[in-house]
């Protein structure tokens, strides 16, 4: 009897090992995917006043110099990233809703061509203001 309890012992143990090792795994695969794919796509709201195109990219916790803007063609796009912060990576996440890292965001304009003349930060979101060439 004593030697079947072993046996349990052991299989529990190379169970739990496993379990560790996959976990384990899926962070490191999940973490190199978040570094290379854009995962997410910031949410855009676009108003045009005569020659003056203002866009409003919603980038709640985005540091300004983890971005870019790229005025290319008939578009635009904002790219970049927003890191887990450090204090989430041991921690047991309950809900994660808040998207993190790399984004992307290819936004066509409308026709003409624009210049981004001003950029700014305003409550959580990019604010870009483009001028009609």
């Amino acid at each position: 009897m004593r030697r079947r309890n072993t046996g349990f012992w052991i299989w529990a143990e190379a169970l739990d090992l496993l379990r560790n090792a996959e976990r384990l795994q899926y962070r490191l695969v999940a973490r190199d995917a978040l570094q290379r794919v854009p995962c997410w796509e910031p949410a855009v709201d676009m108003y045009q006043h005569d020659d003056e195109l203002t866009l409003f990219v919603a980038l709640p916790g985005v540091n300004p110099r983890q971005f870019e803007v790229i005025v290319e063609g008939a578009g635009l796009i904002v790219h970049g990233s927003r890191p887990i912060p450090s204090a989430l990576q041991r921690a047991a996440i309950h809900r994660l809703e808040i998207p993190y890292g790399r984004f992307e965001r290819r936004i066509p304009l409308p026709p003409g061509n624009f210049r981004v003349h001003q950029q700014y930060f305003e409550d959580g979101c990019l604010v870009l203001i483009l001028h009609h060439l």
